[in-house]
């Protein structure tokens, strides 16, 4: 038998049609990038891919990266986001590129 929640309590547990899903990713900078080089390269990703397309990205590193990629507002990241997350730092140098499926980022 499904538990009937309200809303209020399903916007509070990101369950129904507050659930967000979104994906996690990694890549590294090619040995010897300088800090001016990678601090570039994250913000052209951050403005060529991450804000135009309403994505957030939570991540941190030096020459390894890794984080989370989600919607700015609640709602679901599609293949689509994760192909051209993917596409955009294969075609900027970034070496060991790695893009998980979708997942709920709350509960997975």
């Amino acid at each position: 038998m499904a538990i009937q929640r309200s809303r209020r309590l399903r916007k509070k547990m990101h369950i129904d049609e507050f659930q967000e899903i979104g994906f996690s990713l990694s890549w590294r900078f090619p040995d010897g990038t300088g800090i001016d080089e990678i601090d570039r390269k994250v913000d052209s990703l951050i403005d060529d891919v991450i804000d135009p397309n309403g994505l957030a990205f939570d991540g941190s590193g030096y020459l390894s990266w890794e984080g989370l990629i989600c919607l700015q507002e609640i709602g679901r990241c599609t293949d689509e986001h994760r192909q051209l997350v993917k596409k955009w730092l294969e075609d900027n140098g970034m070496l060991d590129v790695t893009v998980s499926e979708l997942f709920d980022i709350w509960w997975d």
